[in-house]
């Protein structure tokens, strides 16, 4: 376990000597540039050299086999074939690798050696003496000489080596990644992986903490299988390989007695196995509890209730685990604890309890002002580093997505100040369940770690996304496009595609100005790069890994392209007034989309839900693509529901407005204040009583607990019917309001619960929807017929003589044409009459998946009369089109 030794440097950005000429201080810049995480100090020379076919490598004091391992695999990749090894002596080769040590080739390099740096820091040079070539890679301990040999694998193109002089240290003690999420917990060739990546990137910690795992949680008391044993065993030889602190977190806090000795031992005899098999590190995760319940009336006794309560109980066990186990043992690193309240900065008797009693030397954990704050800043660190009176570890949750289910975060690490290096000792990331996924995020962590003065959250990102492109230029176009769909995150970002919405956007500007073509034109390389994305990743992503883990993702994104094409291709046709090929579109937008939504990743939570694939943008521009469609035949307008908070799982908004009380929205997160839910009644009407029903049997609390219920006419100027504080909100609007949208609006931010809404009803009082009925002759429920929703469709019996299909207005309508749209593959026969005042009359033959028939009359029904003999029609809808 590394003790982090604090020296008086300074970090610089890269030092070009004035001597350098032009040309090639830039050549050397790019060459350097490739070096990541950034080093602190870097000075470009000018007497780079080829390592040839012979190599020396001598063996100094603080080389060991994990730093030689990576010098030698990055010379055979450079061509390099004999290797002369020595242990200290010089080998008199032309080209030399110095490695853990080095002074006298330092001296002759006039380059300073690494005395006097923090741990784990280095100095890597690379130059010529007289007709010598060295290459001296010295740490100030092992794990310094291991970065060298890491950052000098980054420099190394074909069999080249640029002239340099690097001197690097980690601003931050802790730097790497907790497998703290819900769900599926990685698999054992996942830690293995991840170890590694976090090794070649410079990160130092990796905490086992997966909360699915039984023997970490819920049975924290039994011993691990041998099983397991041996698998855990081998991830801390792996961590080890790779100079990462294989940290081991026990979580007691669902069930500890802690004034149990017998639970004591128990939590020891765990970290003893563990230190057993190497692990150096330990952390009592007590997070996610429940700390007014007592698990042993001696608890009760000892410590009362309430908060402070609980701090000294944990106090109490942390203090004993740190002082009678932890320093008997002077290899194994300050213990560490997650709090309860492991986030904001609020004084409490919790708080208050750890800061006087706990052991100074404990490590506390925490996320920010909230569990997953959008930003960290210095300030805020300071005011949690005194509130909590302890060195603090951020565990920052990003990109975990065990609470985002159908999401995976691919958008910049952002927010998080860099001066918090001065406040806290590292930050760590609490990934998502796919591990390959998370490397994007996970380099910009390493990058933020180790060397904060120079972190850009923006360029992080991008280097990320090339890296797992492994520079492929087609390839990190086409993980830009996946990522900018997959943004949303709902804290740190949450805007949805924000690149593809702006093109969106750009387009119904071009076409409700009338250039239709024209923004039919522009917007198709946009969707079909969609499209194109999961074949160009699968091609060209460096990690195999990443396009297995992202399938599903990968699947939807391919999908919905072709789902976003085919919504062009509708809108074209509907601008030449092209109705069979329109519907034609129209239904294979249908199956497309209902495609998208079957597709399910194979680890909780995603699997009980769709990927979410730029969610707000996609959807809603195919969604707007089929009302223009409506519109177009002239459907009458439907209600349509929307929320600003994101749906948890498939609980989407349109289930507050489909008249079941026993179906939901549901939302992802606590609302904050200016969340609103909406419904859009299509057109201004005359509104009367309104009725907001939320929460649920199990979730009583999910609603909005301060809102207002106010209502639009055009969306921008609104009116207050009235606040409440209750689940269930009705209000009636004043005689003569006409509105088309009605909200609910939050004025605070809920405590913690999510929202539920049941049902959000608006009634219209003017009678301006026309309301038609289906009946059939045919055994079923036609209503599907008239519901609005070409989506869902009647299916009848093969027709006999005389079957009829019958809709009846609920008022005399002055009717246009009659349009009669059926399943391909489905189709049946007959002849469409009307109901006038002079009685029924034939309006025209029924015999395609699309019948589009003129009218020109006041009618009070329409019916279809089946042929007999043809199949069993499966009707979408029919549609009356008002005239005028």
């Amino acid at each position: 376990m590394r003790r982090f030794v604090i020296a008086a440097v300074t970090s610089l950005a890269v030092v070009v000597p004035a001597a350098v000429v032009a040309p090639a201080a830039a050549a050397a810049t790019k060459e350097l540039s490739r070096v990541t995480p950034q080093p602190q100090q870097v000075s470009p020379r000018q007497d780079g050299f080829g390592l040839g076919r012979t190599v020396g490598l001598v063996r100094g004091a603080q080389a060991d086999p994990d730093a030689e391992r990576v010098v030698r695999s990055t010379l055979e990749r450079a061509g390099v074939r004999t290797v002369r090894a020595t242990d200290g002596n010089d080998p008199g080769t032309a080209v030399t690798v110095w490695l853990g040590g080095g002074d006298r080739a330092l001296d002759q390099l006039e380059v300073a050696s690494p005395s006097g740096l923090p741990t784990e820091g280095y100095v890597l040079a690379a130059g010529t003496s007289g007709r010598r070539h060295h290459v001296v890679l010295a740490g100030v301990d092992t794990d310094g000489t291991y970065y060298a040999a890491q950052t000098f694998a980054q420099l190394v193109r074909g069999e080249r080596l640029p002239g340099v002089e690097i001197r690097d240290w980690p601003t931050m003690r802790y730097r790497g990644s907790i497998e703290g999420f819900y769900g599926t917990p990685w698999s054992h060739a996942d830690r293995l992986d991840h170890l590694d990546y976090l090794g070649a990137h410079r990160m130092n910690t990796y905490e086992y903490a997966p909360k699915d795992d039984p023997y970490h949680r819920e049975q924290w008391r039994d011993p691990y299988p041998a099983e397991k044993l041996a698998q855990l065993g081998e991830l801390v030889d792996r961590a080890r390989r790779s100079k990462v602190d294989f940290t081991f977190a026990l979580s007691p806090g669902l069930s500890v007695c802690y004034t149990s000795d017998a639970d004591y031992q128990a939590l020891i005899a765990k970290f003893e196995a563990l230190y057993g098999l190497g692990a150096r590190a330990f952390n009592v995760p007590l997070d996610d509890i429940d700390y007014n319940t007592w698990h042993c009336a001696a608890d009760r006794e000892k410590y009362g209730t309430g908060g402070g309560a609980a701090g000294r109980a944990q106090s109490d066990l942390l203090n004993r685990v740190q002082r009678e186990w932890i320093v008997t043992k002077p290899d194994v690193a300050p213990l560490q604890l997650v709090p309860t309240e492991y986030y904001n900065v609020t004084e409490t008797p919790y708080k208050k309890a750890l800061r006087e009693q706990l052991d100074r030397a404990v490590v506390v954990h925490w996320t920010g002002i909230g569990v997953i704050p959008k930003t960290i800043t210095s300030a805020e660190a300071a005011q949690a580093k005194a509130v909590f009176g302890h060195d603090i570890l951020i565990w920052d949750n990003y990109p975990v997505n065990d609470y985002l289910a159908g999401r995976i975060p691919l958008a910049d690490y952002s927010g998080r100040e860099p001066g918090i290096a001065d406040q806290v000792v590292g930050v760590i990331s609490n990934p998502m369940n796919q591990a390959a996924v998370s490397k994007v995020a996970l380099y910009s962590f390493a990058e933020l770690g180790w060397n904060p003065a120079a972190y850009d959250e923006q360029d992080s990102w991008r280097r990320a996304l090339a890296e797992r492109a492994g520079g492929d230029r087609r390839t990190l176009d086409a993980l830009r496009v996946f990522a900018d769909l997959n943004t949303n995150d709902t804290t740190l970002h949450p805007e949805t595609a924000p690149e593809l919405a702006a093109q969106v956007a750009a387009f119904w500007t071009a076409w409700e100005a009338g250039n239709e073509q024209a923004a039919l034109t522009a917007i198709r390389p946009a969707f079909r790069a969609v499209r194109e994305v999961p074949a160009t990743i699968r091609a060209g992503v460096v990690d195999p890994a990443f396009s297995v883990e992202a399938k599903a993702w990968l699947d939807a994104t391919e999908v919905w392209g072709r789902a976003l094409l085919e919504s062009v291709r509708l809108l074209e046709a509907v601008s030449n007034g092209e109705g069979a090929a329109a519907w034609a579109r129209r239904q294979q937008i249908d199956r497309l989309v209902t495609q998208a939504k079957a597709i399910r990743d194979v680890r909780a939570p995603h699997s009980s839900t769709y990927p979410r694939i730029g969610e707000g943008v996609v959807d809603t521009f195919v969604s707007r693509a089929g009302l223009l469609h409506d519109q177009w035949m002239g459907l009458e307008p439907r209600r349509t529901a929307s929320a600003t908070i994101p749906t948890y799982a498939e609980h989407v908004p349109a289930r507050m407005v489909d008249g079941k009380d026993s179906t939901y929205y549901w939302s992802n997160r606590a609302p904050q204040a200016g969340d609103e839910i909406r419904v859009d009644l299509g057109s201004v009407r005359a509104i009367g009583d309104i009725a907001v029903l939320m929460g649920k049997a199990g979730s009583p609390n999910d609603y909005l607990h301060s809102g207002a219920l106010e209502w639009s006419a055009d969306g921008t100027s609104w009116t207050e019917l009235t606040r409440a504080t209750t689940a269930e909100v009705r209000a009636t609007a004043p005689a003569g309001t006409k509105a088309r949208y009605v909200r609910y609006r939050a004025l605070a931010d809920n405590p913690s619960f999510w929202l539920v809404v049941r049902e959000f009803t608006v009634q219209v009082t003017d009678g301006s929807e026309l309301v038609l009925t289906a009946t059939s002759t045919s055994p079923g429920d036609p209503s599907a017929v008239v519901d609005g929703d070409v989506g869902t469709a009647y299916t009848a019996a093969p027709p006999a003589v005389g079957d009829l299909l019958t809709i009846t207005a609920s008022a005399p309508t002055a009717v246009d044409r009659v349009t009669v749209l059926q399943r391909e593959g489905a189709v049946g026969r007959g002849r469409l009459q009307v109901l006038t005042s002079a009685g029924w009359q034939d309006a025209g033959a029924v015999n395609g998946a699309y019948t589009a028939i003129g009218i020109g009359a006041t009618v009070e029904a329409v019916r279809i009369r089946w042929a007999e003999g043809t199949a069993g029609p499966q009707v979408a809808e029919l549609v009356l089109r008002r005239a005028g």
